[in-house]
C-alpha cells in the first residue's frame, strides 16, 4: 500500500535563490527537505507568451504541454478536457485534498475535498461548507492592490465562524494582530499576503489531520508576488531604474521574508507528514530579473478601480458577470454571444491619449481583457472610445498599484521528492515539467495514461535539455509576462 503524499506547490520560487538562501543558513527547513530528497530542476519548455504559471501548473497536473492541453488564460482551467492527477487517483479509489492548486478542474464526484485557487472561474469549492472561506480569500487576493476589499460584515462573520471550526491556530491569530498593528502605523501592508498563507495552512492542516487523505496539494503564491514586485529591491545592481531610499527601507528584504515564511511552513509540513508520508516540493517555473522595460522606467500596470462600474462606463451591455484576475487582467462572461462580440469591439476601441489601451481576446461568450499599457502614464492621461464622444480622465477609472514590477518568469522549476527512504540525489540535467504528473502517479503504483507525454522520473528520463547549475539561470531573449 502506498504512503500518503503531500505536494507543496510554492509558485515560482527560484532554484537559484533557494541555493543562495540555504547556503547562507537562512532556510533550515528547506535545507532539511533538500538533503532528504531527490532533487530535480524542471524545464517548462516554453517561452513568452506561453510561459505563465496558469499554463505550467496545468502541465504539471495533467502531464501535457501547452500545445497539447491548450489552456492559455488564468481562469480557463475548467475547460481542460483531460483528468488531472487528483481525478485519476480519485477514480482509482484514493482520497484527495486539493488546496488552492492553480487553474484547476476536477471531477464533480471526486473522492475528497477541493479548494480552487482565488482566480478560478466556473469552479466551486467542494464540499460547499468551504464557500465562506473561499469567497473571503478570493476577494482579498483579487483586490490585493485596492484599499477597499468588497466584503460585507456578514462575509467577515461567516469567514470567522469557518476558521474557528476549521483549524485557526493561535500563531495565526497573533500574526494577524501584529499585522494590523503594523498597518495602523502605515507600515508593511505588503506582508498581508503571508497572513493569507497562514490561514490557508491552518485549513489545510485541519483537514489533513482529520481525514489523512492519500494525496494532497497545498498552493502558495505570496513569494511569487514579492519576486515580481521587489527583485529590484533585493538586488538593484542590474537595473537602470534604482529604488529610492524609502523603497529600500520598506522592501529590501521582502523576497527573503517570503522565503523565510515558506521555510516555516516547510517545517510544519515535515512535522505533519511524520515518518509515513512522502513530501514533494514543486514550483512550476521560477523568476529572474526583468530588465526588458528599464528604458521606459520599468514595467507597471493599471487596474480598474471598480470593475463593473468601469465596464458600464465603457458601454458594455447585455447580461454579464465580471471577474478580476492577476495584475491588470479580467474576464467578462456573457449569456449571449452577440453581447460578447459587441463588448470585444467596444473594448478594442478604448484609447488612452489616442492609442489602443486594451488587450482583448474573446472565446465564445467569454471576453478576456486588461490594460495593455505598461509604461508610466501622465496624471492627466485621457480615456476615450474611438468613434464616440466618450472622454474621461484615465485615472478616474483606473489606478496604478504601488511599485514597479522587476521580476519576470523563467522556465526553470523546483521539484524535490522526499520519499520514505529519504534518499538524497541531485540531478545534473533538467527534466521536463511534463514528468511531474506521471511521477506522482508512479508513487501510487498507477501507470500514466497513454496520452500523457511525460515519463515518470522513477523510470528514467531521456532527452535532457541543458546541464543545470544552481548559480546560473538562462536569460530569455524575448519578453516574458511578469
Amino acid at each position: 500500500m502506498s504512503s500518503p503524499c503531500i505536494l507543496l506547490e510554492f509558485n515560482e520560487i527560484s532554484p537559484t535563490l533557494l541555493a543562495r538562501f540555504m547556503d547562507e543558513g537562512k532556510l533550515p527547513n528547506f535545507r532539511r527537505l533538500h538533503n532528504e530528497s531527490e532533487v530535480y530542476v524542471t524545464d517548462a519548455e516554453e517561452a513568452a507568451p506561453n510561459l505563465e504559471p496558469w499554463i505550467q501548473w496545468i502541465t504539471a497536473h495533467c502531464g501535457l504541454s501547452y500545445n497539447e492541453h491548450g489552456i492559455f488564460h488564468l481562469g480557463d482551467g475548467h475547460k481542460l478536457d483531460r483528468p488531472s492527477v487528483w481525478d485519476i487517483l480519485s477514480r482509482a479509489g484514493k482520497s484527495v485534498w486539493v488546496c488552492g492548486s492553480m487553474n484547476l478542474n476536477y471531477d464533480k464526484g471526486i473522492n475528497g475535498a477541493v479548494l480552487p485557487d482565488p482566480w478560478a472561474i466556473g469552479v466551486d469549492p467542494h464540499p460547499a461548507e468551504y464557500e465562506a472561506y473561499y469567497k473571503f480569500v478570493q476577494r482579498n487576493v483579487q483586490e490585493y492592490t485596492n484599499d477597499r476589499v468588497p466584503l460585507t460584515r456578514d462575509d467577515y462573520i461567516a469567514f470567522l465562524r469557518f476558521m474557528v471550526s476549521h483549524g485557526l491556530s493561535l500563531a495565526t491569530v497573533r500574526a494577524i494582530v501584529a499585522q494590523l498593528i503594523r498597518e495602523a502605523g502605515g507600515r508593511q501592508r505588503w506582508r498581508r499576503a503571508t497572513i493569507l498563507d497562514k490561514l490557508q495552512w491552518d485549513v489545510f492542516r485541519s483537514y489533513y489531520k482529520k481525514h489523512r487523505p492519500d494525496f494532497s496539494t497545498f498552493f502558495l503564491n505570496s513569494t511569487a508576488h514579492f519576486q515580481h514586485m521587489h527583485w529590484r529591491n533585493m538586488d538593484p545592481s542590474p537595473f537602470k531604474v534604482k529604488p529610492t531610499e524609502q523603497e529600500q527601507a520598506e522592501f529590501e528584504t521582502a523576497i527573503l521574508y517570503g522565503y523565510l515564511e515558506m521555510d516555516g511552513i516547510i517545517g510544519q509540513c515535515l512535522s505533519l507528514a511524520g515518518r509515513d508520508a512522502t513530501v514533494i516540493l514543486a514550483s512550476g517555473l521560477s523568476q529572474q530579473p526583468c530588465l526588458l522595460y528599464e528604458d521606459i522606467g520599468g514595467k507597471t500596470f493599471y487596474r480598474a478601480r471598480e470593475l463593473d462600474r468601469v465596464l458600464s462606463f465603457l458601454g458594455l451591455t447585455g447580461e454579464y458577470t465580471s471577474f478580476p484576475v492577476m495584475s491588470e487582467e479580467f474576464h467578462v462572461r456573457f449569456t449571449d454571444e452577440r453581447d460578447a462580440i459587441a463588448a470585444e469591439q467596444r473594448l478594442a476601441a478604448v484609447l488612452v491619449d489616442g492609442r489602443s489601451a486594451m488587450k482583448v481576446v474573446r472565446d465564445g461568450t467569454n471576453v478576456f481583457s486588461g490594460v495593455r499599457i505598461h509604461e508610466h502614464l501622465d496624471k492627466d492621461a485621457k480615456l476615450t472610445i474611438a468613434g464616440t464622444s466618450v472622454e474621461a480622465p484615465f485615472f478616474r477609472h483606473f489606478y496604478k498599484p504601488e511599485g514597479t514590477k522587476s521580476g519576470m518568469h523563467h522556465p526553470d522549476g523546483v521539484f524535490w521528492i522526499r520519499t520514505l527512504e529519504r534518499r538524497h540525489t541531485v540531478a545534473t540535467e533538467s527534466a521536463s515539467l511534463r514528468c511531474v504528473a506521471p511521477t506522482l502517479l508512479d508513487l501510487f503504483g498507477i501507470d500514466a495514461p497513454a496520452w500523457m507525454s511525460g515519463t515518470s522520473l522513477f523510470r528514467g528520463v531521456t532527452a535532457p535539455t541543458f546541464a543545470y547549475s544552481p548559480r546560473t539561470e538562462r536569460t530569455l531573449a524575448t519578453p516574458t509576462s511578469v
